[in-house]
């Protein structure tokens, strides 16, 4: 078994097990490897890192693309979408503007930026809701 990164021709990146790299080119030659988060057949191989063992304790758990996680990945990325594009940017006054909107200071809005850890936890003291805007492990590349 071999594993390939591929990426489709809309940017997506996605990884995918073959018995050799002679079924790759024959499942890509027939059209039949396909984008597992838009279906696009327009896949070729992206760059790979190596595969490197560590020692000591420092693992992380790991998945491939399921089928559910593809469609996850989707709510999450329409979520952070429509968030963005209804809620206005606050940047780092985040804190400062959830504490008007909570206190009634302001007249209610969404709204979405960043905030320090110690704001974070002074917000959730404090008992004013929000919620961690997703970031897609794609967005950090």
């Amino acid at each position: 078994m071999i594993q390939y990164s591929l990426q489709c021709e809309q940017g997506h990146q996605f990884e995918a097990w073959f018995k050799s790299a002679a079924a790759f080119d024959q499942q890509q030659e027939r059209g039949i490897v396909g984008c597992a988060v838009c279906g696009s057949t327009q896949v070729a191989k992206a760059l790979m890192a190596p595969a490197v063992s560590r020692a000591g304790s420092d693992k992380v758990a790991v998945s491939s693309m399921h089928p559910d996680m593809v469609r996850f990945r989707e709510m999450l990325r329409q979520f952070r979408q429509k968030v963005t594009s209804e809620a206005d940017y606050v940047g780092d006054r985040f804190a400062e503007e959830a504490r008007k909107i909570h206190f009634e200071e302001v007249e209610p809005r969404g709204i979405y930026g960043e905030a320090t850890r110690e704001e974070v936890i002074s917000l959730h003291e404090e008992g004013i809701e929000f919620m961690p805007l997703p970031e897609l492990p794609e967005e950090q590349n």
